[in-house]
């Protein structure tokens, strides 16, 4: 959840400051977006909330919390209290299990596949392996996205984990594909899980439907390149 003011949250860290921290609670009201440090609160004031937080969320305050709002602070506490992002999402691909695996961890030319993707570089290899970036197409900000992964392919098992190397916003990214054969096809499955940081500009809650509805687009555009791909004798 994001906390905005009035929502969760966002009481109790005012309720907190005021009968441990020692805050004026008129002049926090009067200045919803002031700092801690503006209102008042100094070091041990700081250490205090960090302690009642700690105890009561089992939640980490940063050490430069005084720079933050009341507000923030609590949507801090509402981001690592909430459930980690998890996604699962498959697709039947009617192609032989050898060209959908070839074709979609084949990371060089994953900008053939992937319509999200402007550009792949390949920085390193080491057997089933590969550190690869990616970059992909500026979002409506003008804004190009790049990170670094890491993805390692087990082609007895039919199964690849990969996570990034850079964050970004995330705390962690893991991820995790599966090949399993059907009487239609061969099924593709992603299953990511991963945990935005507290400065991400959207939550777990949030990310988890940004990635559904993104992995639902590319695994249609994959299964229907790949089929494509197969019924053209796999030269495409």
């Amino acid at each position: 959840m994001t906390v905005t003011h009035g929502q969760p949250f966002t009481t109790e860290i005012t309720d907190i400051l005021v009968a441990h921290c020692g805050l004026d609670a008129d002049a926090a009201a009067r200045s919803p977006a002031a700092s801690l440090e503006e209102l008042g609160m100094d070091s041990l004031a700081l250490l205090e909330l960090s302690a009642v937080v700690a105890d009561r969320w089992r939640v980490q305050i940063p050490e430069q919390s005084g720079q933050l709002s009341i507000p923030a602070v609590a949507d801090l506490v509402a981001r690592r209290t909430q459930p980690p992002g998890h996604t699962e999402n498959s697709i039947v691909i009617a192609a032989p299990l050898p060209l959908v695996w070839e074709r979609t961890n084949d990371v060089a030319r994953w900008t053939e596949l992937f319509t999200e993707y402007a550009a792949v570089e390949i920085l390193h290899r080491d057997g089933d392996t590969v550190r690869f970036r990616l970059t992909m197409h500026p979002d409506e900000n003008g804004i190009a996205w790049s990170w670094v992964s890491e993805r390692t392919a087990d082609p007895a098992s039919h199964q690849v984990r990969a996570y990034r190397v850079e964050t970004g916003p995330f705390e962690y990214m893991r991820i995790h594909w599966s090949y399993t054969e059907e009487p239609e096809g061969v099924r593709m499955t992603w299953v990511q899980d991963f945990a935005m940081k507290p400065t991400a500009p959207v939550d777990n809650a949030g990310m988890t439907a940004r990635i559904n509805a993104n992995s639902r687009v590319q695994l249609a555009l994959i299964k229907e390149r790949v089929e494509r791909a197969y019924a053209g004798g796999g030269d495409e």
